[in-house]
């Protein structure tokens, strides 16, 4: 059997499974003779649901899972490289260690979900909800996540390098010692994030919310702050030489033992700024 004719068989078989009845997927699957880990590589399971199921270490690269109920199932491992999550409910869900990168989420729901040590490299996470989302060491290098909502997420080490994360809410995010060098976060939410020692160099962070977020020790060196609010933020032993923090807001902000170098501090708010030591 020729690997298109194998294909197409699949295919016919996977609606007649849907049509059986999604609740039973996996058990008709098996009656069908299909390997769940190894044969929905690229087929069409748009709307399937796969609710609590074991899916760990499943090959479904390029599959259409769009719209799925993924709801706290097991994909540690998978491989959904250029899969289609469109829209999918992922709430809960094991992705650790999973491959996703080139995959589309845009509006996907991912609350509590486990992405620890995952590979979203080049994914769209357009308007996703991450909230509560464990991404701890991801890899989220030249990731669309503009409109993302990350509250609460520990993206502790994760690379967000080259992302664009405008307009994104991290609100109360742990993004301690992550990476976003290049990254757009131009009108973000970060109040009350946690960056202790991030490397932001070259980031745009214009017009974000920074209040009370603690960016002690992190490296900012050249990043654009331009009418950013960093009132009541910590950032005692960051690096910001060479910033850009025209008509930024440091009311309140602890500027202690900072590295202001050829920043470009016009028109800044330093009322009642800690500037000393």
């Amino acid at each position: 059997m020729t690997g298109e004719a194998f294909y197409q068989e699949v295919q016919d078989l996977i609606q007649r499974i849907i049509a059986a009845g999604q609740q039973d997927f996996l058990e008709l699957a098996r009656i069908a003779q299909l390997n769940p880990t190894e044969d929905f590589a690229g087929v069409d399971l748009r709307k399937v649901n796969l609710n609590s199921v074991s899916l760990r270490e499943a090959n479904l690269r390029a599959t259409n899972l769009s719209e799925a109920d993924l709801s706290e199932t097991d994909l540690c491992g998978a491989d959904l490289c250029g899969a289609d999550l469109s829209d999918a409910d992922l709430c809960g869900a094991d992705l650790s260690n999973a491959d996703l990168s080139k995959a589309d989420l845009s509006g996907a729901t991912l609350i509590g979900s486990n992405l620890m040590d995952s590979n979203l490299c080049n994914a769209a996470l357009r308007s996703a909800n991450l909230s509560g989302a464990d991404l701890k060491i991801a890899d989220l290098t030249d990731t669309n996540l503009n409109g993302a909502s990350f509250s609460k997420a520990d993206l502790r080490g994760a690379d967000l390098s080259g992302a664009d994360l405008k307009g994104a809410d991290l609100g109360g995010a742990n993004l301690s010692a992550a990476i976003f060098r290049g990254t757009d976060l131009g009108n973000a939410d970060l109040n009350g994030a946690d960056l202790k020692g991030a490397d932001l160099r070259v980031a745009d962070l214009s017009y974000a919310n920074l209040r009370v977020a603690n960016l002690k020790v992190a490296d900012l060196r050249v990043a654009e702050l331009q009418g950013a609010d960093l009132s009541d933020a910590n950032l005692q032993g960051a690096d910001l030489s060479d910033v850009n923090f025209t008509n930024v807001n440091f009311c309140n902000a602890n500027l202690r033992e900072t590295n202001l170098q050829g920043a470009d501090l016009s028109n800044g708010d330093l009322s009642d700024a800690d500037l000393q030591g």
